[in-house]
């Protein structure tokens, strides 16, 4: 297993975590086969989406804002991040990645994204 460690600079973002990505599956000698990638953190996901436009990212991050609030009556959690945990949920803590040829196998416009949702953190995404 490889880790790397991802520093976010505001509260939400979405980082491009494809070429660290890359470099691990390079690193374990992954020639052809399947990588999982994890986050062991409970208010940040990982999401594969495009790459090409950052609109994108910030449509994402402005829909999310709209379906889980930062703030509502209702949320009973006491350090007052309920929304970055749901987001987190929704986003998921994992993915798989193909790789082939020893490379990681997206599609053209797609790169690999760490979410972050409580940020500025240093968060760490594994790979094995």
């Amino acid at each position: 297993m490889k880790f790397f460690d991802v520093p976010t600079r505001s509260r939400e973002q979405f980082v491009n975590i494809t070429a660290q990505v890359q470099q691990a599956v390079q690193a374990l000698g992954i020639a052809d086969g399947v990588v999982t990638l994890f986050v062991p953190h409970t208010t940040c996901g990982l999401t594969i989406n495009e790459n090409a436009d950052p609109h994108v990212v910030s449509d994402m991050l402005r829909q999310l804002d709209v379906m889980v609030p930062l703030r509502q009556a209702f949320y009973e959690h006491s350090e007052g991040n309920s929304a970055a945990h749901i987001k987190a949920s929704l986003m998921g803590c994992s993915l798989q990645v193909l790789v082939t040829c020893g490379h990681v196998d997206l599609g053209v416009w797609q790169g690999i994204y760490l979410c972050e949702f409580d940020g500025p953190r240093a968060r760490r995404v594994w790979v094995q």
